[in-house]
């Protein structure tokens, strides 16, 4: 018997990859010696110094003893007294018609009459025509209206202040003003 017969050609393949497998990793173990070396060199290097910890500071504490002086940043006796006293809006007075719109909205297109009856005539963003007189009232600020001349409207508002009160501003619509 031959050994090529025992022998099948599919694993006699198998084993020449085997044995060519193995010499090369075995040459991949020789030479490494100035891998190693290189490693050592490197290890033995000093490093860079690491910095010292920064000094913390110690600061002093501080007793705040002034809770019961006025806050700053509140309003003062003065603003508060304004506060509740000046002028203000009657709330409980029915509303106008005019009240509801914006007084920039509004516009005087004519006037009836003469004298002390005089009224004026207002166009609302509607298109709507309102009489109106002297005394009543139009737009969004409590604007009361005190004077009715042939070519404009004088009123006075009452806006807020911004501490709580209310404070008088003075208003006007010219005739055919937008």
């Amino acid at each position: 018997m031959k050994l090529s017969t025992v022998i099948k050609p599919s694993l006699l393949a198998r084993l020449a990859l085997l044995l060519l497998a193995a010499l090369l990793l075995g040459g991949c173990t020789r030479g490494t010696s100035d891998l190693r070396e290189w490693i050592a060199q490197q290890k033995a290097k000093k490093g860079a110094p690491i910095p010292p910890l920064p000094v913390i500071k110690t600061f002093e504490t501080f007793a705040y003893a002034d809770q019961d002086l006025r806050d700053p940043f509140g309003p003062s006796a003065a603003e508060q007294t304004t506060a509740t006293s000046g002028p203000r809006p009657d709330q409980n007075r029915p509303k106008q018609p005019l009240e509801m719109f914006a007084l920039d909205s509004l516009k005087m297109v004519g006037t009836i009459g003469t004298g002390p009856g005089i009224e004026a005539l207002i166009k609302d963003p509607g298109g709507v025509i309102h009489p109106v007189h002297r005394d009543e009232y139009m737009g969004q600020n409590y604007g009361r209206i005190t004077a009715i001349s042939d070519d404009h409207i004088d009123l006075t508002e009452l806006v807020s202040n911004g501490n709580g009160g209310w404070m008088e501003r003075p208003a006007s619509i010219a005739l055919g003003e937008k």
